[in-house]
């Protein structure tokens, strides 16, 4: 190549490092080149905004501009920095054989502290932060940002402070790793951590040659595995995610990844190994499994932040269930009531009972609590609710009818039902609705209470826009610690009815189900 090739890089004492390294490898494959430092975007006038563009990154969109405006060739990147989507123009045509992927932990005297319950740690990284609390809940994180010198010298200033966290590759490179220091082989890294990366203009075809020649491929399919597992996860630098890649000596790709909330309280990991040539769909796979395991909700808590709570359940939702609401909800849950079983005696169930009402899944749970499944005898069981139905063909037996609302059921039994008289297990809250309905058309209705409801519901803080409720007593349970504002959101008609007496919009689902719920709210923020 006749042309000297720009490489553009930041000025600071790492970054230089990394572009002499790659300046070194260019000329000794005998390519000309010059270091072109970058430190202001002030003087680069670009026809488009940065946003249209796709430039994000808080270390790379000064190079990225640059290199756009035609003041540099190629960058030089630390690729743990880069955003996972680069600008459109721009590609990745370079990764350099990785160097150290560990954390470092540089300490004051010695290591006693780790074991101890107090002790002072210095990070300016989510990710570092929350593991590290993950594995010593009790102790306490500062911060600490600048560059790698600085952060040294705090580090040794700060009497109160017994340890700082770096990157090892960095601390190494510049011949700064102190004695007093040990790699974290139980941190899982950042993504990409330890690679250099090259970018440069995606119409450049000369230089992209030239720069493939440099290119470590194993480093390259290990990183990329790790950026796509980041980018599925939807998370950045603010995101406390970890993700390393290898592949061994059997030719097997190996992947380790972590998603943590920044306290460090909740963990999920993923390992996976698969063999070489076979590890196109691995970090969709990982970062699925993931996601799966309550990662959505983790990420929706990190970009969510301090917003304010804007949807209240008044039953405890289930990670599932948490996921599909509308980005704009900022949901908190909680069960609002507790249910407590009944000490029933073996004369309820002594003979077979002709006719039996079940409504709820806790009388199903509370039934079993006291007798086995041999022992309930039932000729005919009517059930409210398509889920109690298949709860009580799984573990009693099979449902003779069942209806969605407690009232259509009775109006079926008063038409249909065999014989004259129900047994009807229900708790210490239930409606009138089927006895009045079952007593107007001359059948005796004998009453077994199988479980106590008890309110437990807990004060909220701000202005809701609706509240979840899923029975009458859930109703009446929220509004003992609340007052009724926004719009009450129903599972059906039973305790929307209870609802109205209080709220003035009232929404019922189209099937009695959470997720219908769910949807309900949804549609409101649509």
């Amino acid at each position: 190549m006749s042309k000297i090739i720009r490489i553009g890089t930041r000025d600071s004492q790492l970054a230089m490092w990394q572009a002499k390294t790659v300046q070194s490898q260019l000329e000794h494959l005998g390519h000309k080149t010059v270091l072109v430092p970058v430190k202001s975007t002030g003087d680069l006038v670009l026809d488009k905004p940065l946003y249209e563009m796709g430039i994000t990154g808080v270390f790379t969109k000064t190079l990225d501009i640059a290199m756009l405006n035609g003041s540099i060739d190629i960058a030089v990147h630390s690729l743990k920095d880069v955003p996972t989507i680069l600008p459109k123009g721009i590609i990745q045509a370079a990764v350099l054989k990785r160097g150290n992927i560990n954390d470092t932990l540089v300490f004051k005297d010695n290591e006693e502290f780790l074991s101890a319950r107090d002790a002072v740690i210095a990070t300016g990284s989510l990710r570092r932060r929350a593991q590290w609390l993950n594995r010593y809940p009790t102790h306490t994180i500062v911060g600490l940002r600048g560059n790698v010198n600085s952060r040294l010298e705090k580090l040794e200033n700060n009497e109160d402070w017994n340890g700082a966290i770096f990157a090892g590759a960095g601390l190494g490179r510049l011949n700064l790793t102190p004695e007093n220091s040990i790699n974290l082989s139980w941190m899982i890294p950042a993504p990409a951590q330890g690679a250099v990366m090259v970018t440069a203009l995606e119409s450049d075809e000369e230089t992209r040659a030239i720069l493939a020649e440099i290119n470590d491929e194993i480093t390259q399919i290990c990183t990329s595995i790790e950026r796509e597992f980041l980018n599925r996860l939807e998370g950045g630098c603010s995101a406390p995610i970890g993700a390393i890649c290898y592949i061994n000596k059997e030719e097997e790709v190996n992947f380790k990844g972590i998603l943590l909330s920044t306290d460090g309280t909740k963990k999920i990991e993923v390992t996976k190994v698969v063999p070489f040539g076979k590890h196109d769909e691995l970090a969709e796979f990982c970062a699925d499994y993931v996601i799966g395991k309550g990662g959505k909700i983790l990420i929706d808590e990190l970009t969510q932040g301090d917003k304010v709570t804007n949807i209240y359940s008044t039953r405890k939702l289930t990670n599932d269930q948490l996921a599909k609401f509308h980005d704009d909800v900022v949901a908190q849950s909680n069960d609002a009531v507790k249910i407590n079983p009944n000490r029933l005696t073996k004369s309820v169930v002594r003979n077979e009972i002709e006719n039996v009402i079940i409504t709820s899944k806790n009388t199903v749970e509370s039934l079993l609590t006291n007798f086995s499944a041999v022992e309930l005898q039932f000729k005919n069981i009517y059930c409210v609710g398509r889920k109690t139905k298949r709860l009580v063909e799984k573990r009693i037996g099979k449902v003779k009818h069942h209806e969605n609302y407690a009232k259509d059921l009775a109006e079926h039994m008063a038409e249909f039902m065999d014989g004259t008289e129900v047994t009807y297990f229900h708790s210490n809250l239930r409606l009138d609705t089927i006895p009045e309905i079952l007593s107007k058309n001359n059948i005796k209705v004998n009453e077994i209470e199988a479980y106590e409801t008890k309110f437990d519901s807990e004060k909220v803080d701000g202005d809701l826009d609706g509240v979840m409720f899923y029975s009458p007593s859930t109703v009446q349970s929220f509004l003992q610690q609340n007052k009724a504002k926004g719009i009450a959101f129903c599972i059906g008609e039973t305790t929307a009815t209870e609802a109205r007496k209080h709220y003035k919009d009232v929404r019922v689902a189209k099937i009695p189900l959470v997720e219908s719920v769910v949807e309900l709210v949804n549609e409101f923020y649509e």
